[in-house]
């Protein structure tokens, strides 16, 4: 199989790397410090390939997170602008806070005493 060329496809951590090393040759001169970043974090990005391969994608899935987004966009859109920071920040937190009592308590079933 050849490399991937993005490393949420990769098979393993090897993979992965080699596929940050693309990723890093392309675009480090439009935008070094989100490269800089990247690979700072990029072991931590790469955590879940030190778990068992059926547990990746639970464990790499940001659908949680995208989630959080699209509820921040549907709420703030019908606003059009914000007179300051603050009232921005204080939409997101209330959303948030929303969400917080329902991932509390929720646990995924691959990690319970059952699995």
């Amino acid at each position: 199989m050849g490399r991937p060329l993005r490393s949420d496809l990769a098979e393993s951590r090897n993979e992965a790397i080699a596929a940050f090393r693309h990723f890093k040759h392309r675009w480090q001169g439009a935008y070094p410090r989100q490269v800089i970043s990247l690979q700072k974090d990029l072991p931590e990005l790469l955590a879940f390939f030190g778990f068992p391969k059926h547990l990746r994608r639970k464990l790499r899935t940001t659908n949680v997170i995208e989630r959080c987004f699209v509820e921040v966009r549907r709420r703030a859109r019908p606003m059009v602008c914000f007179v300051n920071m603050a009232i921005g920040d204080r939409i997101v937190l209330s959303i948030f806070n929303r969400f917080d009592p329902q991932w509390k308590n929720r646990t995924l079933n691959l990690f319970t005493q059952a699995a």
